[in-house]
């Protein structure tokens, strides 16, 4: 696969602190991901409400496998990225 089939899309608003808080996971892991700010990007703004039941539910992080976590804490990140194998 090439890097922008792998790369996980970020998508939330800094004013967020779940936003804040998962983006510093990634960071901290070395983890790469593509971050779009909704607050900036009305599209990506209607997308995550289309994935979310027509919710703002921030941050929205969606993977290459198509799968999804909505304000997920650092252990499911955790788990969800070494079960996709982006992480050791």
């Amino acid at each position: 696969m090439t890097d922008t089939q792998t790369i996980t899309k970020f998508y939330g608003a800094m004013w967020c602190g779940d936003t804040r808080r998962a983006r510093r996971w990634f960071d901290n892991n070395n983890v790469p991901y593509e971050w779009i700010d909704v607050d900036k990007n009305k599209e990506a703004e209607e997308l995550i409400k289309s994935l979310n039941k027509g919710m703002r539910s921030i941050p929205t992080i969606v993977f290459y496998d198509g799968s999804k976590l909505v304000e997920p804490s650092d252990a499911v990140l955790d788990t969800h990225t070494k079960t996709l194998g982006i992480k050791e």
